[in-house]
């Protein structure tokens, strides 16, 4: 048997991003924001929360009847880590071909541009 990934999928992401938002969160808070956005199961997002749980990207306590989760990572260390998977994975570590094809097919304006070329100055 496969081991379980730490990376995450599209729809744990897609919890993950709601419960940044609320800071802290019920099952059932996650499922009426997701179910605004389209139609899901109140017992996949149970399911997906304690996956997210085992990986380790949330926590959860008791509290009156129902567990309330907390993120236990910074958001930007998550999607920071996600992009460098995703350069190694594709790009073989290299993030110039990213940016070359974000260029390409984003059609990123010049003052986007503009913002980029200060952000790599200043990181320099």
């Amino acid at each position: 048997m496969r081991a379980k990934s730490k990376t995450l999928t599209e729809q744990e992401l897609e919890i993950m991003k709601v419960v940044w938002e609320l800071q802290t969160a019920t099952v059932r808070d996650v499922y009426e924001v997701l179910l605004r956005r389209r139609k899901i199961a109140y017992t996949t997002v149970m399911t997906m929360m304690n996956i997210l749980e085992e990986k380790g990207y949330l926590k959860k306590r008791a509290d009156d009847k129902a567990y309330v989760y907390r993120p236990t990572k910074a958001k930007a260390k998550v999607i920071r880590a996600m992009v460098q998977e995703f350069v190694g994975r594709v790009f073989n570590g290299s993030a110039q071909p990213l940016l070359v094809q974000l260029v390409k097919d984003r059609k990123i304006s010049e003052k986007d541009l503009a913002e980029i070329s200060r952000q790599i100055k200043e990181a320099e």
